[in-house]
């Protein structure tokens, strides 16, 4: 398109009007999150395990507090420390900010993270709006659990969607098969509709006609999709991908096992060879000594 006004995703289609004050269009915001594909983002709590991640293949570290049952209200880490991991590795770090909280993202983007997550599993600071990622630099991060969520976030500037299942650390995907299996088999049933019905399936989804319209031109979602929750072993990450997802979040309860080294690497193998079922036969070993 020639308005240079316009957001650009995947196949340079504008879908939304973007805000003239930002100096970085979403198109390379987009272009930013598309670094990410094909590889695994590991949750870390510590600068020993996101060395460990970044030795191990990662391409990238989402920085987090140590979940426990004490631990109170989720919110946005403190910066000092998001410094530390940014001096620590090399690879892009991810920080979390509350729903609705674009204090917490100006912060985040102050201090020069590469992705902020506006994650709805921290306790959110606004019930009913979301940041508009669109007024910053930065990639963000949002999550889902069906298409028409995802394709609000993406109207809303988020550059990555983020499929959520299972946070209970228990290894149980079945919710994030589940959730991916529905936004993939909306998009299915969407290729093969009329043009005319792409209108009332805009409704129904609850977004923008103009981005499903794209979707259903490209085939599907229109920004980097990845899964997340209950991924724990090697043949879990590339169930996520031959469902179709771009790359897989993986938490923090990977470094419980006994060769946290090991078993982030065969993760990350496993994303990068997904279809090598050869490759897979290799990795595919459970590692009992952690925690799921």
């Amino acid at each position: 398109m020639a308005d240079d006004s316009a957001v650009t995703i995947y196949g340079n289609t504008a879908v939304s009007d973007l805000n003239k004050k930002d100096q970085n269009p979403f198109s390379v915001k987009v272009g930013l999150a598309q670094r990410l594909s094909g590889g695994a983002i590991i949750h870390v709590t510590n600068v020993n395990q996101a060395k460990i991640a970044e030795s191990a293949g990662a391409c990238c570290v989402i920085v987090s507090e140590p979940s426990t049952p004490t631990s109170g209200i989720s919110r946005m880490l403190d910066p000092a420390v998001i410094k530390e991991y940014q001096e620590s590795v090399p690879i892009p770090v991810m920080a979390k900010a509350r729903v609705g909280h674009f204090v917490e993202a100006q912060v985040l983007e102050a201090i020069g993270v590469d992705y902020i997550d506006e994650n709805e599993l921290l306790a959110a600071a606004d019930d009913d709006n979301f940041i508009n990622k669109h007024n910053f630099r930065v990639p963000f991060v949002s999550g889902c659990r069906d298409l028409g969520e995802g394709l609000r976030r993406a109207r809303e500037g988020a550059a990555m969607i983020r499929t959520q299942g299972d946070q209970s650390g228990s290894g149980d995907i079945v919710d994030t098969v589940r959730n991916v299996r529905k936004v993939m088999g909306k998009i299915r049933v969407l290729t093969n509709m009329d043009e005319d019905e792409v209108f009332t399936f805009a409704k129904e989804l609850g977004a923008p006609y103009d981005i499903v319209a794209q979707t259903k031109q490209l085939g599907r979602l229109p920004v980097v999709h990845f899964a997340s929750g209950g991924i724990v072993t090697p043949a879990d990450a590339a169930l996520m991908m031959q469902l179709g997802c771009d790359g897989v979040f993986i938490d923090s309860e990977i470094f419980n096992s006994s060769d946290p080294y090991k078993q982030v690497r065969s993760i990350v193998q496993a994303v990068r060879n997904y279809n090598d079922v050869h490759m897979l036969t290799g990795l595919n070993l459970r590692d009992n000594g952690g925690s799921y």
